[in-house]
């Protein structure tokens, strides 16, 4: 058996990762509901795996693993690690956390900007503080 890989990702309706803007932390839309969510995903074992510029920015907060194991893969950013993951198909699920924003001015990081092309098929949704919505896909290359 081979361990899940979960590319978990943020983004305004637009399709931004972050912004310019003075929108705050998750585009000033967080709430309880979302934040115990997401409190409640890190709780779960699982491994993170990160590009070099989000491991850079999260440095401080990580532990230095080597264990080689079977325990779900989690990457919330890095985008161009993912992207070159998915192209390759070693992404089992996209998690996108989808903010009722559009960034059109402000908006920085478009998250599938150059990637491949990709069918999805919905496996999981939700609704965090009656407007953020979680979306959980199965990704397949489209051909």
């Amino acid at each position: 058996m081979t361990a899940s890989y979960t590319f978990d990702v943020f983004t305004s309706l637009d399709g931004f990762g972050a912004h310019s803007g003075n929108w705050g932390g998750y585009w000033g839309k967080q709430g309880p509901e979302l934040l115990d969510h997401r409190l409640a995903l890190y709780d779960q074992e699982q491994r993170m795996v990160f590009g070099a510029n989000t491991f850079r920015a999260h440095v401080q907060m990580l532990a230095s693993s080597t264990e080689e194991s079977e325990v779900p893969l989690r990457s919330h950013g890095s985008l161009s690690l993912n992207r070159a993951l998915m192209a390759a198909g070693l992404v089992d699920r996209v998690q996108v956390t989808l903010f009722p924003v559009i960034t059109g001015q402000t908006g920085l990081n478009p998250i599938f900007q150059g990637g491949a092309d990709f069918d999805l098929e919905l496996i999981e949704s939700r609704t965090l503080d009656g407007h953020t919505q979680e979306l959980i896909y199965r990704p397949t290359l489209h051909v």
